[in-house]
């Protein structure tokens, strides 16, 4: 990790009393479903879906509803609210990986928001003969742990301390996986700093942004889209996400 990310200062007061806004993204994501229904269909693999830090499956409800319902086989992560690396975390979701790729016989997608895009990254790493793909959703894998603001809540919940890396598990945060992967972000996301959410672009690596708070970002309707655009393409077939088009001007360019 470089200097610079090391020294990312966090967001703002005032970018973090507008993750309030998160309550009117759901409500836009509700007034979206007829639109996101035209988000392309799947072909059916499993996906699994990781939520944030202190968050439960109940964060992530409208998303895995949206994706089953454009076809996929959608599980959560089923460990109740996640309080970081405790014990047995990373053995459980090992596991979780191997029994949906066995059960369905082939490779699962990987969706996770802030601390369990961290996560799927990491996942993915240890087991790229069992994912296909992975997006994270305002994940700060490229920055040091201080440039959040929740740093001080990840260390009060899992015990451990913020910048303490696990070797055993993927190795280096700011490593790229060595499948096809999507980092999503915001620019005004009240809690990660954005520049240590995004992904160098490679053959098989892209950034995509949005406009929307961190809170908000598992059920943002243009994220929501995001997503299902990528998780539709083909096994082997992957290609950088399209911003042609009507598509200019939902999703900045993310390289401005």
């Amino acid at each position: 990790m470089s200097a610079t990310a090391q020294t990312l200062r966090p967001p703002s007061r005032t970018l973090m009393f507008l993750e309030g806004r998160a309550f009117s993204e759901f409500g836009a994501f509700l007034g979206a479903l007829p639109l996101l229904s035209l988000a392309p269909r799947g072909d059916g693999h499993p996906v699994l879906v990781l939520p944030g830090l202190m968050a439960s499956d109940v964060s992530t409800r409208p998303l895995r509803s949206f994706l089953r319902n454009r076809g996929y086989a959608v599980c959560g992560w089923g460990q109740g609210r996640n309080l970081g690396l405790r014990a047995g975390v990373q053995d459980t979701m090992v596991d979780l990986v191997k029994e949906m790729s066995d059960e369905h016989g082939g490779k699962i997608s990987l969706v996770g928001w802030s601390l369990g895009g961290l996560y799927a990254r990491q996942l993915a790493k240890m087991m790229p003969d069992r994912v296909r793909s992975v997006i994270s959703l305002g994940s700060p894998f490229a920055a040091g742990p201080k440039s959040t603001n929740a740093w001080r809540v990840y260390e009060f919940a899992s015990g451990r301390r913020a910048d303490e890396e696990d070797d055993h598990f993927g190795g280096s945060l700011a490593l790229t996986p060595p499948v096809p992967t999507t980092a999503i972000f915001s620019r005004t996301d009240g809690i990660c700093a954005w520049q240590g959410c995004m992904e160098k672009a490679t053959a098989l690596s892209e950034s995509i942004e949005v406009e929307s708070s961190h809170c908000g970002m598992g059920h943002h309707p243009a994220v929501v889209y995001a997503v299902a655009d990528r998780l539709a393409q083909a096994e082997g077939e992957w290609k950088p996400f399209d911003r042609s088009g009507w598509r200019s001007l939902v999703y900045p360019d993310p390289n401005r």
